[in-house]
């Protein structure tokens, strides 16, 4: 099988029922804790590419850390990708990696379309 990865945050309900979903399917993926292990800029774009989504969509817009450091949907492409390499709270969780694609875990059952 491809090599799999997930961001995992393992206090999340929905990282850890993404990663139960996987493990389910036989799948056991290459766990990185983004909280420990934070991705630069240049990792946060090739997810953003791998996910085909905007960084706004790869974001955690509720935190109030978004709110505190002024960012909104209008905010530019580059500032969003550095508040997230600054602060991986931001980051939407759990994002799992499969073949060069990547689904974000919101609902968990979403991971299952990368298989």
């Amino acid at each position: 099988m491809r090599d799999v990865v997930i961001w995992h945050n393992p206090r999340c309900t929905k990282s850890r029922q993404a990663l139960a979903l996987l493990k389910e399917q036989g799948i056991t993926p290459e766990e990185r804790r983004y909280l420990e292990d934070v991705p630069d800029g240049d990792e946060i774009r090739a997810a953003l590419k791998a996910l085909d989504v905007a960084p706004i969509d790869m974001m955690r817009k509720g935190e109030a850390r978004f709110k505190e450091l002024g960012l909104s949907a209008n905010s530019d492409d580059e500032t969003l990708i550095t508040a997230m390499a600054a602060n991986p709270r931001l980051i939407e969780r759990p994002i799992v990696f499969a073949g060069g694609k990547a689904r974000i875990g919101r609902p968990p059952e979403n991971v299952l379309e990368l298989f």
